[in-house]
């Protein structure tokens, strides 16, 4: 399938996506190729265009973050997948990572428009992105439809807790420790 199909069915029709998803042959690299480091790029390169180039080091660190997090949430999800009766496959939980984060990766382009629009729209997809995720675990995960919502939720608040502990250590090596107001504000 070709990436502006995938991305529109992810976001426009995620329940029968998903089935189709979890029938494809991947690997962790096609799927960084393919699908990954293209979508993550969205955000840096509007926080470029937005500052004419002078946040380079903040966008730098913004796709940095983006794709660690990525990889290391599949990490988390095929691990957490016993716990909720779900089948460990790295492969799989790297497809429905990578295809439930297409909401905010697309919706990075509205960095563009920064302050409060731009945040609004990042927090609609953030959410959109978590639904999808529920929608994909069952089909991906095998996980029974009962438990969809519990191995959602705890995905979710392993997400924030590393993105919270990645972004500030990433950003206190780039920045020399100035992560107090100044550091993060390069990234408005």
């Amino acid at each position: 399938m070709n990436l502006v199909d995938r991305i529109k069915n992810i976001l426009l029709s995620p329940r029968t996506e998903w089935p189709k998803i979890a029938g494809e042959t991947a690997t962790v690299q096609s799927l960084y190729i393919g699908y990954i480091l293209v979508l993550a790029a969205i955000a840096p390169l509007a926080l470029l265009i937005r500052t004419g180039g002078v946040a380079i080091a903040a966008a730098v660190a913004h796709y940095a973050i983006a794709l660690a997090i990525t990889y290391l949430m599949a990490l988390i999800v095929d691990t957490l997948a016993p716990t909720f009766n779900g089948t460990k496959d790295f492969t799989q939980s790297l497809k429905l990572v990578a295809y439930s984060y297409t909401a905010p990766w697309v919706a990075g382009i509205f960095l563009l428009l920064g302050g409060t629009i731009g945040g609004l729209i990042g927090l609609i997809a953030a959410i959109y992105a978590w639904y999808t995720f529920y929608l994909g675990v069952p089909a991906l995960k095998k996980c029974p439809p009962e438990k969809a919502v519990a191995y959602t939720i705890v995905v979710v608040l392993c997400g924030i807790v590393l993105a919270i502990v990645l972004g500030g250590v990433l950003m206190s090596a780039m920045f020399g420790g100035a992560v107090n107001g100044t550091g993060f504000g390069l990234m408005r």
